[in-house]
């Protein structure tokens, strides 16, 4: 299977339509709602279809239509479980029986080859994406238009080659497809979303280490136009208020600088040691400029129970101290083993427990990352008789791509993704007994950037002001009629000197 570079499919060379044999079932997906007229339309165009007939089954999930759906061609299952397009989607992919889902609305029609040109690119990787060409057109028959954010991020990303780790960002329900096993490996679709379900789909299977491809050759039509050419601002201030709890790569979305969010944007592992020097590795990681952290502390928690015991002289005490601390902080959980993903958080750092992160440790590290989107970034902290002793910002996307072949993961990410080594010391890396105190300088600086800023910025408007004030009154200095501005004038320019 070929290898992929960050989502340069451009190494791929896919077959080309009508000259090749395919074997992969497809299960086409269609959620519904009150929509009879638009699926008698659109069902038929999949019978016309070049992919062989015996390989592909139509499922339309009837999210609650009255009269319930009836149609030929299609299988038609029910929602039982919630209601809305992420409901629908959910129930139509779990009854299929397919290799492949392609999704599809209710109001698209396809061309005759359409499922070929998709299909075609999961015979070749199994961890495609495929996005279809999709136009919007008034009525059927008419060649139609691309939406502008589409036409543009195309044109500015090589057709998304160049897209980074934004590329999900046009995923989209109307007509993509993906492998099923792609698919529940990333935690098939969230049922609670009725709208932007796909963008929230299409980043976690970023996550899960898919590959996103725009087939030109994948035609199809939308009969209107859709909600978002007709509503933008209300349907991006609806989603918004959602996203960003779901999406961290929205940075955007995250602008407070203070609050929780439901997934986080780097999660922190660190393995429990003793109280103190375990204590000081987590409580830097939650005090860092990136709020948006969080930290799984590893040990065998399972071992604490409840019965009579020592509170001193516990065998356990270290641990217990350490469960009693965090138990009420919603930035950390407690696992029995280190993460073998941090999905959907995009960033795992591991880090030796005793050791400090500084202020800015954790959003340097990760624009160093993003600079060249490197998949692993591992800190050198200090070298002993065992080893160097590092900790290991990995990129959730490169590892789960480089687990879907054999071969280390290490050797594998640095190939598909890049990789670096950075001095911890450069980085704010310290001991916990040679770094200062949270209550120290470290933490001053941060309560007072704000209020810095803020200051600066109120005197450099006032200087502006003042500034503009000694212009206008210049001017006006120069006529003989004006014998008391000059001596404002001086007044003013004596403030400003002293403004600074």
């Amino acid at each position: 299977m070929t290898r992929v570079r960050h989502n340069d499919y451009g190494v791929l060379r896919p077959p080309a339509l009508g000259a090749w044999q395919p074997s992969l079932r497809v299960s086409v997906v269609i959620p519904a709602y009150d929509c009879a007229d638009a699926l008698r339309r659109t069902v038929p165009a999949l019978a016309r279809q070049t992919y062989p007939a015996e390989l592909v089954e139509v499922i339309v999930a009837d999210d609650g239509s009255e009269p319930p759906i009836e149609l030929a061609g299609a299988r038609v299952v029910r929602v039982t479980d919630g209601w809305g397009r992420g409901a629908a989607r959910q129930t139509g992919q779990l009854a299929a029986t397919g290799d492949v889902i392609h999704w599809l609305d209710s109001d698209m029609i396809l061309a005759d080859d359409h499922l070929e040109a998709h299909m075609r690119w999961h015979h070749l990787i199994d961890h495609a994406v495929v996005i279809g060409d999709t136009r919007f057109v008034d009525a059927p028959g008419e060649e139609g238009v691309q939406s502008e954010y589409t036409r543009k991020t195309l044109e500015s990303t090589r057709r998304l080659k160049d897209a980074g780790t934004s590329a999900y960002l046009q995923h989209t329900g109307a007509s993509s497809s993906v492998r099923a096993d792609l698919l529940r490996a990333a935690g098939g679709v969230d049922t609670s979303l009725n709208m932007a379900e796909d963008t929230e789909l299409g980043y976690r299977l970023a996550q899960a280490g898919a590959v996103f491809i725009p087939d030109a050759e994948a035609r199809a039509w939308h009969v209107g136009p859709s909600t978002v050419m007709l509503r933008e601002k209300e349907v991006h201030r609806h989603n918004w208020s959602y996203l960003g709890d779901l999406i961290p790569d929205l940075r955007w979305l995250r602008r407070h600088p203070r609050r929780t969010w439901l997934v986080p944007y780097v999660r922190v592992a660190v393995a429990a040691t003793a109280y103190e020097e375990t204590r000081a590795t987590v409580d830097s990681a939650l005090a860092g400029t990136l709020t948006d952290a969080a930290v799984t502390l590893v040990g065998p928690w399972g071992k604490l129970t409840g019965e009579r015991r020592a509170n001193l002289d516990d065998p356990m005490l270290e641990l217990r101290l350490l469960h009693n601390h965090y138990v009420h902080e919603p930035r950390v959980e407690f696992a029995e083993s280190v993460p073998v993903s941090a999905a959907p958080a995009p960033f795992l750092l591991t880090v030796p427990a005793g050791w400090v992160l500084g202020a800015d440790t954790l959003a340097r590290l990760v624009r160093h990352a993003d600079k060249d989107l490197l998949g692993l970034v591992s800190v050198a902290l200090a070298e002993g008789p065992g080893g160097v002793e590092t900790a290991r910002l990995e990129r959730t996307a490169a590892f789960a791509r480089a687990a879907l072949f054999p071969g280390s993961a290490d050797d594998l990410v640095d190939e598909l993704f890049g990789s670096e080594w950075v001095s911890g010391a450069e980085y704010e890396f310290a001991m916990a007994e040679e770094a200062e105190p949270l209550a120290g300088e470290p933490a001053k600086w941060r309560a007072l950037a704000g209020q810095r800023l803020g200051e600066v910025k109120e005197l450099r408007t006032r200087v502006e002001q003042l500034t503009a004030e000694v212009e206008r009154l210049t001017a006006a200095s120069e006529q003989p009629d004006d014998q008391d501005r000059g001596g404002a004038l001086s007044s003013i320019i004596r403030h400003l000197r002293s403004t600074g």
